[in-house]
């Protein structure tokens, strides 16, 4: 069996995509002056979302900035003045969206179990979250839901210099494994996977039926792609693979 295991978090540890859905929906919903339909508004924070987040991962930005950028594009299609004081921004971030976004966090099911047997195995690999989130955020979702025990690290752009699919030799270097004996598990085909197969690790996709940044279909997969539905299919997957 392989020595280390990389669990990605947002899709498949806890459902962030819901969590964004219930925060900002609530927020459109209460917008009088918005400019276009609910639907829309929260389609628009999504994609805001992922554009801000790429110039974060990329060093362009901090977090917070990110969220503050994202805010100024967003403000003036809910028909609200744009502050221009960064803390006043931060605080609209705290007040009206973080507030129920982490509220409305939810682990999924399968994950819990599927550590538990991980650990019961007499021989079982290490394990280690490998996120492009926020580290404070990140640990605070995994603390949440009593997940850290299970976790050596918790590994972020933050603490390895870069985020995937880059930081996939440096996490391995980090939890002192050679990539040939490491497995990442994520929801992303692309870059959980694919990018991990590539940086000489295998990749192991968590299908849960829906593409994490469309909302649509899981996208289709080759052959050779090792696939799970459920977590909880991950200790049985992992002696077949290494068999």
């Amino acid at each position: 069996m392989a020595d280390t295991v990389f669990f990605d978090l947002d899709g498949t540890l806890v459902d962030h995509r819901s969590a964004v859905w219930e925060a900002i929906g609530q927020i459109v919903q209460a917008a009088p002056n918005a400019t276009a339909p609910p639907e829309e508004l929260v389609t628009l924070w999504w994609t805001l979302e992922g554009r801000h987040m790429r110039e974060y991962l990329a060093g362009q930005c901090s977090f917070a900035e990110h969220h503050r950028r994202r805010l100024r594009s967003f403000l003036p299609m809910l028909g609200e003045p744009v502050p221009e004081s960064p803390d006043l921004l931060d605080a609209w971030i705290a007040e009206r969206y973080l507030t129920v976004f982490e509220e409305s966090w939810r682990c999924y099911p399968d994950v819990q179990p599927c550590l538990e047997n991980l650990k019961r195995l007499p021989r079982g690999p290490r394990l280690a979250v490998l996120t492009n989130g926020d580290p404070e955020q990140q640990r605070a979702k995994l603390a949440r839901f009593g997940l850290l025990e299970y976790f050596e690290a918790v590994l972020t752009p933050t603490e390895l210099g870069a985020a995937k699919p880059v930081a996939y030799a440096t996490a391995c270097r980090w939890m002192r494994t050679d990539p040939a004996q490491a497995v990442n598990v994520g929801d992303m085909l692309e870059s959980d996977v694919n990018a991990a197969a590539l940086a000489g690790l295998t990749g192991i996709w968590l299908d849960r039926g829906i593409d994490f940044i469309t909302g649509g279909p899981s996208p289709t997969a080759n052959e050779a792609v090792l696939r799970i539905e459920r977590l909880i299919d991950l200790p049985d997957h992992l002696s077949h693979t290494n068999a």
